[in-house]
């Protein structure tokens, strides 16, 4: 990662998450849904951009803490893009669940952008046996 940035394993602010997803193109939450999922995470980390203090990135983790995480939340500002800063989150939030649990299921979503980003870090694709499935 760039050293114009610094990582925190701790969640973003309410207002900074809501500018993150919005400005990242992630569907916007309200209020209250972002502060009920930044209470409800396992973990989460952000990126900070040293100069400005902007929170530049940041990526959470739900889950049950021993079998099963989910990947959520990955986001960095267009600005901030191409400088490391994902595959830094990434690796971050790898490690803290593979402290808590070395042989946990660790599962995403992920969208067209964030393919190759996780490939590099050993997420494969689970069809044809199993599919994402997902419901609103």
């Amino acid at each position: 990662m760039d050293s114009a940035y610094r990582l925190a394993m701790q969640p973003p602010s309410i207002d900074d998450y809501q500018r993150l997803r919005k400005e990242s193109g992630l569907s916007e939450r309200t209020r209250e849904e972002a502060e009920n999922g930044i209470n409800g995470a396992w973990t989460s980390a952000i990126v900070i951009h040293v100069e400005s203090g902007e929170t530049a990135g940041m990526g959470r983790v739900v889950g049950d803490g021993g079998t099963y995480f989910v990947i959520i939340d990955m986001a960095v500002l267009p600005r901030h893009q191409r400088k490391g800063l994902g595959d830094a989150i990434l690796t971050a939030l790898l490690a803290r669940i593979r402290e808590a649990s070395p042989n946990a299921l660790v599962s995403l979503l992920a969208d067209p952008p964030g393919r190759r980003l996780y490939a590099r870090h050993g997420f494969v694709e689970s069809a044809p046996d199993s599919i994402g499935m997902w419901r609103r």
